[in-house]
């Protein structure tokens, strides 16, 4: 079977920055769907026609991977709003910030902590390989029909690379309306 739109395919792959530096080693496959929201369209259009076997290697300025880096995507919010467990690295969505943070923040916007001050946090919007060249080698393992579920879906369950939001341990999220 080649790859194709509305195809399921398992993929493992090596991903490096320009330089060379491993970034992320995917090692046992796993499966996105060809033509919904999954994988990057570059990497979907390398793909094409492609067999179960195949190996793919791409290299992707930031315009072709997670954009360029923006500045204006950063946020500086007080320290005081947040929960003492506060963590960098931890995600929070836009709707689920404490109250009193910055109404200039998108309510749907993912954010990572990136940086913690005695009296600020620091709040990034960027994608964390947003501005960065990448080098990605990609072997192609099973291809399959995709599902009318997972065609609805627009995935087989898996992002390239999506970020989740996380809470501190203990607290639920939000509730959305």
């Amino acid at each position: 079977m080649q790859i194709m739109n509305h195809t399921v395919v398992a993929l493992t792959w090596t991903l490096k920055d320009s330089l060379g530096e491993l970034l992320d080693e995917l090692t046992e496959p796993v499966e996105f769907l060809v033509g919904g929201e999954d994988l990057l369209p570059r990497i979907e259009q390398a793909l094409m026609g492609k067999r179960e076997g195949e190996s793919v290697e791409l290299y992707l300025e930031p315009e072709d991977g997670f954009g360029d880096y923006d500045a204006d995507l950063v946020f500086l919010e007080p320290r005081s709003l947040f929960p003492e467990e506060l963590e960098e690295g931890m995600v929070f969505e836009g709707n689920g910030l404490p109250q009193g943070a910055s109404s200039d923040i998108p309510p749907h916007t993912l954010l990572t902590v990136t940086e913690l001050y005695p009296e600020h946090v620091v709040l990034d919007a960027n994608h964390p390989l947003a501005g960065i060249a990448l080098k990605i080698a990609l072997r192609i393992h099973r291809i399959r029909p995709s599902t009318q579920a997972e065609q609805h879906q627009a995935s087989a369950g898996t992002g390239f690379f999506k970020i989740a939001p996380s809470l501190p341990e203990g607290q639920e999220p939000p509730l959305l309306h």
